[in-house]
């Protein structure tokens, strides 16, 4: 198994860390993982094999740099409006329950909710055969580059904001190639953080709950997604966890597979942008929000997951107000 992290010295250099069995490297000649995926893309080879052909220098202990704060979410870009941030909800055994709680009193009379129909009809077409197209998930837009928050840094919450919870999900990462052909370069664990009482005011409010700060756990896992994936979320206030649970994903505990997923978001022209990365979160079944949970400002998300060896803390922050007007000219 091999992992990427991106790493930034006090003097701000930028290296790429190449970690497996139980070590871990720094890659030579590479100061970011896009521009080590971009000339894998252009030799025509896997990142294992780039790692390879690049070599590597100097142990580096990837735990120890997490403590002292010098790993970054593991991708980014130069320009922040090439990343775009999406995903995808409804999409495991159990997630239509949170949802369908927070809709059920705008849905008042009917016997289904909208959410609960979108998960019924992934929970039917959600695996199609190879080759076929299944049923298209619920998709959101939640920013770019500018709302990727690395490990240890706060989730900043707006100052018109209702509500900041978490949300433990795996992301996906991708770049587009010059010829518009999406290639993923892996998988991280990552807060896709939300507000969910604005949502569950009026569920056609999603949209405003998504758009939102999310932090991406350090490291990006190359290859293959095993299928069942089990970690912990928990909440630290102070010395307390006041609370904490168990969440799954892979896809032996979801309704979609992950190919599935990228067919309907990759099927849309304008997501096949060359040179474009995209971090699309595949969505999750566990919330605090759902269990009565009211986070505050100071509270500390931790989301871990085998296989990944660290874990993701954020601590919740709120913004400064920001006073918007629009000038004619």
């Amino acid at each position: 198994m091999l992992t990427l992290l991106q790493h930034r010295a006090p003097d701000s250099v930028r290296r790429v860390i190449a970690a497996r069995e139980g070590e871990a490297h720094f890659v030579a000649g590479f100061a970011d993982v896009r521009s080590l995926a971009a000339e894998a893309i252009a030799r025509g080879i896997g990142l294992a094999e780039m790692v390879d052909a690049a070599g590597t220098e100097g142990s580096v202990d990837p735990a120890d740099e997490l403590a002292a704060g010098r790993l970054m979410a593991p991708i980014d870009h130069a320009d922040e409006a090439h990343l775009l941030l999406t995903g995808t909800g409804l999409t495991h055994l159990g997630s239509a329950e949170g949802r369908d709680k927070m809709h059920r009193a705008a849905a008042a009379g009917e016997t289904l909710t909208d959410s609960m129909r979108m998960f019924l009809e992934g929970l039917e077409g959600g695996k199609p055969a190879p080759g076929q197209v299944g049923q298209q998930p619920e998709w959101f837009y939640k920013g770019n580059g500018t709302h990727v928050v690395g490990p240890g840094a706060p989730l900043r919450m707006p100052s018109f904001a209702r509500d900041g919870g978490e949300e433990p999900e795996l992301a996906g990462i991708y770049l587009i190639g010059s010829d518009g052909t999406p290639f993923r370069l892996g998988f991280c664990i990552a807060n896709e953080f939300s507000d969910h009482l604005t949502e569950r005011h009026n569920y056609l409010w999603l949209a405003h709950s998504k758009l939102r700060p999310a932090a991406l756990g350090p490291e990006l896992l190359v290859g293959e997604l095993p299928a069942d994936v089990r970690g912990t979320s928990r909440i630290r206030r102070g010395d307390a966890v006041i609370w904490e649970k168990p969440f799954l994903s892979g896809e032996a505990n979801m309704s979609h597979t992950i190919a599935n997923l990228e067919h309907h978001h990759f099927k849309y022209p304008m997501f096949r942008r060359p040179g474009d990365i995209h971090v699309h979160f595949f969505g999750t079944a566990t919330l605090s929000f759902s269990e009565g949970i009211q986070t505050q400002p100071g509270d500390v998300f931790e989301i871990e997951a085998a296989p990944f060896a660290l874990p993701l803390r954020n601590p919740l922050a709120i913004a400064g107000p920001t006073d918007v007007s629009v000038r004619s000219l």
